[in-house]
This record gives C-alpha cells, structure tokens and sequence, in this order.
C-alpha cells in the first residue's frame, strides 16, 4: 500500500500545467463501487446464461456490457481536451479563506465536472463550453505556499467509472498577515475635513461638475471639455516599526498589518520598517500593497532564512 507521500509524488508527475488541454496520456480511468458491482452482476448473469442456456441471461448480459462500454466512452470524452486555468485571490489574509478562481474551457458542453484541492471541492456543468469556479482553500498561517495540487474529475454520466487528472501549479500564494483590528488607531475617512487643493491634471468631465472645475481653455483649444482634477494631502506622515511594537513577532506582523489598513484607509502617508527591510513612505493602493507583501514575505530574526 502506498503512502500518501508516495502518492502525492506519483500524482504530480502524472500532473499537467494550467492552461494545458488535458491530454489522453495524462487522463486516467477508475472503476466505482458501483462500477464494480455492475461488472459483478454482468459475468453472474453471462455464467448463469452459460450453465443454463438461457437466452435472457444471455441477452441481459450483454445489453450490460454494452451500456457500460458507451458509459465509459463518454465519461472519457467528458473530461478529454478540458483547459483549466487558475486565477489567484486578490488578496488573503490569514485565518481567512483563499477563493482560488477556477477557469474550465472545454469548447463543447461538458457535464459535472469536480474540483478537488486540500479539502475543497466545487462541482460545476459547462453547459457553453466554458465556466468559473472557486475554491475555498484554507489558509491559516502567514507566508508564500504552494498551491496545492488540484484534483479534477467526472463520473458522469451513470457514475460507473470515474475519470481522473492531476492539475499541478509553479504559482505560490501569498498569506497576509491576520490584522489586529483592536490595535487599529481612530482615523478619519479619507479627505474628511482636508480641501482638495493640488492641482493633479485633467479628467473627462462628468455630469454634475462645477463650472468653476472645467478647464475651459482646453475645451476651446481641443474641443474636448474636461474637468480639473485635485488630490487631497495626506493627513499623517508616519513610519510604522516593527521595534516599536511589543509581543512574539507574528503578534507585532499583525499589529502592522493592522496600522497598514487604517492609515491607508486614512489617506495617511507611512513607510514600514522591519528588521533588514525598510519601505520608503508613501501612500495609495501600490502602497499598501508593497506593505502587506513585506509583511507576507518578513521572516524574523533567529528563523531560517530570516535576518541575523
């Protein structure tokens, strides 16, 4: 009996890439239980016909074979030439769940097709060709991990045999840190109390616009009425530190994690500080983002690979 070790190793080696149509080498074909019993049930029927010459026996037997032969032809072309592509999650934090988009493309309709990956496990029809999918995949702990190996398969359409394919992805997902929300400081919402007063260029005008905001000048040059654009100034300007904090290092990751979502949401212009990194201050989405990977990818001082 193999271990699931070995069993793991034996599936990503008959594994395709995403993206891939599913080729008929990579396709595998397993019998049910009650695939089984159904081939149980044809041999007792052809042996009785056998001893006792019975035509019926005979003919019910057969008629079996028959079915089943044209079930595992078309559970075999229900699952042939799928495209499976993954989309990754926006972003995850966690203790929170990943939703991994699942992208099938099977240019013909396709019926109960299953996704199986690290517990999950979705079914889906394609009845044009094509369909979406998520997957609620756990992601306890912060970090870069590999996506787990991604199981799809189809019993359709009487359930007797299943056909089996591997799916395994080079894509690692990246766990935020879970936030300290009791440690998110009171900010105001964004612009709140400021006047937008820097003169950041032009937009299309909209319905609604002041008079006052339209750049009439550029109407009258180019025809095109647009509308002056100003940014608000960032309320704070902060470095939020990794020393500053107290508590076991995943403790003090979360707490920043914490503070980088309240001065983003803030409009705040901050910069992340942590042992062997450091992020410039700075402010806006790409941001944010940089601040939350930083914090993702920070291994601590003492641990393997973390800074001395």
């Amino acid at each position: 009996m193999l271990s699931r070790a070995s069993r793991q190793r034996w599936w990503r080696r008959a594994a395709i890439a995403p993206g891939t149509p599913l080729p008929q080498r990579r396709l595998f074909l397993l019998p049910t239980r009650f695939g089984l019993g159904w081939a149980v049930l044809v041999l007792l029927l052809l042996l009785f016909g056998i001893n006792y010459q019975n035509s019926l026996a005979y003919g019910l037997a057969f008629w079996l074979f028959a079915v089943a032969a044209v079930a595992l032809l078309r559970t075999w072309r229900n699952l042939i030439g799928v495209r499976t592509t993954l989309r990754l999650p926006a972003e995850t934090f966690a203790g929170d769940e990943a939703r991994l988009g699942v992208v099938l493309d099977g240019g013909r309709p396709r019926h109960a097709i299953e996704l199986h990956a690290d517990g999950a496990r979705v079914a889906l029809d394609l009845p044009e060709g094509h369909g979406r999918a998520d997957l609620a995949l756990s992601a306890p702990a912060r970090g870069e991990t590999h996506l787990p190996l991604l199981r799809l398969e189809s019993a359709w359409p009487l359930g007797l045999v299943r056909a089996v394919a591997w799916l395994a992805s080079d894509e690692t997902l990246l766990v935020y840190p879970r936030p300290r929300v009791e440690e998110i400081p009171e900010h105001r919402q964004v612009g709140a109390g400021l006047e937008a007063t820097d003169f950041a260029g032009l937009r299309r005008a909209e319905p609604g616009d002041s008079p006052a905001r339209l750049a009439w000048k550029q109407w009258s040059r180019t025809g095109v009425l647009a509308a002056k654009a100003f940014s608000v100034p960032p309320r704070q300007q902060l470095w939020l530190d990794y020393d500053a904090c107290r508590g076991d290092p995943e403790t003090r990751l979360s707490i920043l994690c914490g503070r980088v979502l309240a001065h983003h949401q803030a409009g705040d212009r901050y910069g992340l500080r942590l042992p062997g990194v450091s992020l410039a201050q700075g402010e806006g989405v790409a941001q944010r983002r940089q601040a939350l990977t930083a914090l993702a990818r920070f291994r601590p001082p003492g641990t393997p690979g973390g800074t001395p």
